[in-house]
Formats: structure tokens, C-alpha cells, sequence
């Protein structure tokens, strides 16, 4: 994983080019700077984190949600982003008389959103394709940040965009808000991906002038990283053949009678993976309730049960070590994977609902990491849950890179 680190780093090619050879995008978010814990901030925040298929959290120091429907996911961009801003139209209505802007300042918008974007800015960022069962066409190669800006106009909302944030550059936001050694942030739930603060004299596709911190956030875009040392088994390339993205995608117990509900498209969520695997009844029973109620399994017997519940390990044990193998590569890029004469600490933010719910995935990920590094090196590496660290991440670069703004044209 390194060594495609530095091949994305270098190649432009990666920002967009479906027929590229480079495995990790490796984006440039013009994120050069987070905001520290000495800085106060009064913001409004929107995060698209539930594109994926969570909630939508529109955020005031307390938080609402509204799903996404269905059919707005694969309808005309207009109605998606209209929707997106009368969520925020109606939010912004429901603020109590506690809350007043200064007069003549707009409300700056932090806006995360999770899917692969090649950035130009801070605030604008083209679409490079959809994931996670959007389907769009249209939106592709738009910038999303203008088409959210045009819906908001349409809903005469005094607001604007003030930061495009990807859900894992959010997380990293957030944490390092709070703890000034976290150098990464991972997100483990709907989907998967990372971010790290690299230097800029590491990243060749950089043009221009280099920011005055001298480093840049990377959203690594590592959700479809595939590898030739990475091996694929037959599953993995069925799953992938059928998936919305093949070639990017990374999964009998029913031979050729496979029920009918087990062809729906996700409807394997991962609490069915996680309460089935964590059943300690005597007959797991709960094994057997997710079955029949979910995918209409009638009558298994115990040996079927118990089957199920191997799976479920197998494949859990396999992502966990995925993803802490993952972890290990932007250490090892970062030149964290060794030990330092200072015991220099090393801090992973972490935020997703398969890290915070799933114990037995998050304690084999743990471990393998500790395996990965050494005990020497492991005593001075910490993974730090940063619970909606996307949304809070968000909000806060919007009120930092406003103040950023405003201080410039002062």
C-alpha cells in the first residue's frame, strides 16, 4: 500500500481517469491546515454523510435528521440537491430567537460529502463517479458544491458553501481538533476509506505554489484498493461482477437454491452480520430469527446456524485485517511504523458504525495492528473513536476557512 501511496501522489491521472493504472487516487483536498482546540467557533453544518445509506444530519449544536428517499438516488441531480436544500431551508426556519447572525454575515456551510470528487478548491470539487447505490450519470464530472449552491439560491437561503469535505477528512478535522496527534483518520461503516496530513514536498502532482503550513490533507480514496498480493477468491469475484462499480469492489451456503431475498442487492446489512455473529444463545436463536425474518429462511436446523455464524467470523477476521493492514501502510508511509528515540505518539481517529458496534471486528483489527507494528511500536500507537467526526470535521473547517477568508479581506 506504500508504494501505490507514492504512485498516486505523483500521478495526476489518478484524479478522474477511469482507465488509469494507479490503484490509490491519492486526492488533493486543499485542506493545508486544521483547526486546533484553541480556536472557538459558532457554526451551521450540513453533512451528506448518509448518501451512503445513514441519516442526513443537518447540525446546530444539536442534531436532525432526514433520510434521503430512495428514488432520489438514480432521479435528475435538480431534485436531489432541491431536497438536500429544503432540509436546510426548514432547519434554518426551526432556529430560536437564541441565534442571531451578525448583521450583513452569511451563514457558511460545511458540506461533507462521500464520494469521490476530484477538488479544485477547498469550496468546489467535480464529480468522479458515484458509489454506494447513487446513480446519477448526469452529476458526474459536475461540481457538486455549484449545484448545492444553485438549490440553496432556489430555496432563498442566505448560505453558501464555504468547505467541500470529504466524510474521512471531517473525521480527521474533528479529532484533530481535540488531539493534536492524530495524523490519519479512518472510516469503517456504509463504506470505507482514509485520510492522512502528508507533506507537500512528498506530493510531485502538486502545482503551484505550496501552502505556508507545508502540508495538505490526502483523501487516499482506498474504499476500491485491489493489489496482486492481495488474493481474490472465487466470491469476491462473483460479488464484484454484479456490483454497481466492477472492478472495485472486494464476499454457497445454499448451493443453487439460494432464496429469493438473498438476490436483493444489500439487503445483507452489516447488524444482520454483527447480531448474527454475536449470538451466544445456546440454539442461536437470533441467528435463527434474522434468517427467517429478513431473508425468509424457514426451519434451519442448528448445524446451518452455526455455519452462518463461521461465515460471519471469516469474513469480519478477513476485513478487520484488511483494514488494519491498510492502517499499517499510511504508518509505514509516514515513517510511524518504526520506534522513535522520543516515543513520538501516534493517534488513528476512527469513526464508523462497524468499528463502534461490531466489538469483535474492532478488537481483531486492534490486534492485528499490534501484530503489524511490534509491541515496541504498538505502546505508542492509539485508535481513537471520533463519534460524527465527519459532520463536527465539517463545521469546523467551514468556520475556520471563513475566519481565513474574512481575515483576507480585512
Amino acid at each position: 500500500m506504500a508504494a501505490e501511496m507514492r504512485a498516486g501522489l505523483a500521478s495526476n491521472d489518478s484524479e478522474g481517469e477511469s482507465g488509469s493504472s494507479v490503484l490509490l487516487k491519492m486526492l488533493v483536498t486543499y485542506v493545508d491546515s486544521l483547526p486546533s482546540g484553541c480556536h472557538e467557533f459558532a457554526f451551521l453544518e450540513y453533512t451528506s454523510d448518509s448518501f451512503g445509506g445513514k441519516e442526513q444530519r443537518i447540525v446546530k449544536q444539536e442534531s436532525k435528521g432526514v433520510s434521503i428517499p430512495q428514488h432520489l438516488m438514480s432521479r435528475g441531480s435538480n431534485e436531489l440537491f432541491d431536497f438536500i436544500a429544503a432540509a436546510l431551508a426548514k432547519f434554518v426556519a426551526s432556529e430560536g430567537e437564541g441565534f442571531h447572525l451578525p448583521e450583513g454575515m452569511q451563514r457558511q456551510l460545511g458540506f461533507t460529502f462521500s464520494f469521490p470528487v476530484k477538488q479544485n478548491s477547498v469550496a468546489s470539487g467535480t464529480l468522479i463517479k458515484w458509489t454506494k447505490g447513487f446513480a446519477i450519470d448526469e452529476m458526474v464530472g459536475k461540481d457538486v458544491v455549484a449545484e448545492l449552491n444553485k438549490a440553496i439560491k432556489r430555496q432563498v437561503i442566505d448560505m453558501k458553501v464555504t468547505a467541500l469535505v470529504h466524510d474521512t477528512v471531517g473525521t480527521l478535522a474533528a479529532g484533530r481538533y481535540v488531539d493534536n496527534d492524530i495524523v490519519t483518520a479512518v472510516i469503517l461503516g456504509t463504506g470505507t476509506n482514509a485520510a492522512y496530513i502528508e507533506h507537500m514536498n512528498s506530493i510531485p502532482k502538486w502545482c503551484g505554489p505550496p501552502p505556508e503550513s507545508g502540508e495538505m490533507v490526502i483523501n487516499m480514496e482506498w474504499g476500491n484498493f485491489r493489489s496482486s498480493h492481495l488474493p481474490l477468491t472465487e466470491f469476491d469475484v462473483a460479488l464484484d461482477a454484479e456490483s454497481l462499480n466492477p472492478g472495485e469492489q472486494d464476499a454457497s451456503l445454499f448451493a443453487d437454491n439460494v432464496p429469493p431475498k438473498l438476490e436483493i442487492p444489500h439487503i445483507l446489512r452489516t447488524y444482520h452480520v454483527l447480531m448474527m455473529h454475536q449470538d451466544t444463545s445456546p440454539d442461536l436463536r437470533t441467528v435463527g430469527i434474522n434468517l427467517k425474518e429478513t431473508f425468509g429462511i424457514e426451519n434451519t436446523c442448528g448445524k446451518t446456524r452455526k455455519l452462518v455464524v463461521d461465515v460471519c467470523e471469516v469474513v469480519a477476521t478477513r476485513s478487520a485485517r484488511l483494514a488494519a493492514a491498510g492502517i499499517h501502510g499510511i504508518l509505514k508511509k509516514l515513517g510511524r511504523d518504526i520506534a522513535s528515540p522520543d516515543k513520538q505518539k501516534t493517534v488513528i481517529a476512527v469513526d464508523g458504525g462497524v468499528y463502534k458496534y461490531y466489538t469483535f471486528f474492532a478488537q481483531c483489527m486492534e490486534s492485528t495492528l499490534r501484530d503489524l507494528l511490534g509491541e515496541e511500536v504498538a505502546t505508542s500507537v492509539v485508535i481513537k473513536l471520533t463519534e460524527d467526526g465527519s459532520g463536527t470535521g465539517a463545521a469546523l473547517l467551514a468556520a475556520s476557512y471563513s475566519q481565513r477568508l474574512q481575515a483576507v479581506d480585512d
